[in-house]
């Protein structure tokens, strides 16, 4: 199964870079990768911004894909229910597990409804380079839940 980041941006920062690739390249049972969604233009409608980069995300989707939401208002899950949600997946025989991070506005409504799960990383809100971080620490975290390791104790 590969793991898959969506996230609404504009770029990359080297300290974030950086730790991505250190988890990524940890993951031996799951395979990471990112995509970068270009931002709607903000022409002074939130919600008109929120459909547009929905759609951008929605796109970038592929039939048997599962879409987890990352969003403040969502909700706060474990480390071993997040366990639970790969698990499932990859009893489902999902190929991708697609985890999505909106644009400065949020979501829009169509990809939380279109989402299996709507997950929050954190009670806090997270700025997209931590965010992206701490998705890919969890990941190396249940891969070694599952699949064996000491990572986790």
């Amino acid at each position: 199964m590969k793991a898959v980041l969506l996230r609404v941006g504009r770029g990359r920062t080297s300290w974030a870079d950086d730790g991505v690739a250190d988890y990524s390249r940890r993951l031996t049972r799951m395979k990471y990768e990112e995509r970068l969604i270009k931002p709607a233009r903000f022409t002074g409608n939130v919600e008109a911004v929120r459909r547009e980069e929905a759609a951008r995300i929605l796109q970038q989707l592929k039939p048997g894909d599962r879409l987890i939401a990352l969003d403040e208002r969502g909700a706060l899950l474990t480390t071993e229910q997040v366990a639970g949600v790969v698990r499932t997946a990859a009893s489902a025989s999902t190929r991708r597990l697609v985890f999505a991070i909106g644009g400065p506005y949020g979501h829009g409504a169509e990809v939380r409804s279109h989402a299996h799960k709507v997950v929050a990383l954190s009670g806090m809100v997270l700025n997209h380079e931590l965010a992206r971080v701490v998705l890919v620490e969890q990941l190396y975290r249940v891969s070694t839940l599952l699949w064996g390791g000491s990572y986790h104790h």
